[in-house]
């Protein structure tokens, strides 16, 4: 009858439709990665809907949500229906998590294990697909002065230059530091030249008595501890 409301279920509703009215209905934890990336994604095409491109796209980044933020602007656009609109809209959205990931750093903390180490560096390193040399300035209790970014590299390697290094520790009246870069691939085996910089800064922070209290590598969400391997 005319005024009266209809209760008419999800799958009545058109299908680019549905990913929207489950978070209405059920809230955001309800949906899964694709209902929320098609939310995304807005529409579909001629034959697929938005639910389809969208899993499309986690197929392509192996279905984890790490590889989909390494994916760049141009790989998502090679999926027939994710044009350089909706290829923005996804990135803009993967950025604003990643910069959630980072506010979410506590505030001088204090670093007392590698797992520490790790929980500090993961939001600034593991969507990279560069490498990327960070030092973690810290007190002599181990409390964090700050992060600074040392280098930008390419996919295999960055330059790390050791006097910049002792420097930043001089000028913050750092005590202590922990060493931290990334390896795109995944693969935490440190390599040679890995290892000769971390004796190489270890012995030159020796001479200004700062502390090398760590070195870790991270690879997705795994990681590389070089004290607690031992080699420290």
């Amino acid at each position: 009858m005319p005024g009266e409301s209809v209760n008419i279920s999800i799958k009545q509703w058109a299908e680019d439709d549905r990913p929207r009215e489950k978070l209405l209905l059920k809230g955001r934890s309800s949906l899964s990665d694709a209902e929320l990336l098609a939310i995304l994604i807005g529409t579909g095409n001629k034959t697929e809907t938005a639910v389809d491109l969208a899993k499309k796209v986690l197929a392509i980044a192996n279905n984890n949500l790490n590889g989909l933020a390494k994916l760049s602007l141009n790989d998502l656009q090679k999926i027939k229906g994710i044009g350089k609109a909706k290829a923005i809209t996804i990135a803009a959205a993967l950025e604003l998590g990643r910069r959630r990931k980072e506010e979410s750093i506590i505030e001088n903390p204090t670093i007392k294990t590698s797992q520490n180490a790790f929980d500090f560096f993961y939001p600034l390193l593991a969507d990279l697909d560069t490498e990327e040399f960070w030092v973690l300035l810290l007190t002599r209790k181990h409390s964090v002065i700050k992060p600074v970014r040392i280098s930008i590299g390419g996919v295999h390697a960055t330059v790390v230059d050791i006097k910049v290094i002792a420097r930043h520790a001089i000028e913050n009246l750092s005590s202590a530091i922990v060493l931290c870069h990334n390896h795109p691939s995944g693969n935490l085996t440190p390599s040679e030249q890995d290892i000769k910089i971390t004796k190489q800064l270890q012995q030159a922070l020796q001479l200004i008595e700062v502390v090398l209290v760590d070195h870790i590598i991270i690879g997705g969400n795994k990681y590389y501890s070089f004290a607690d391997e031992g080699r420290l």
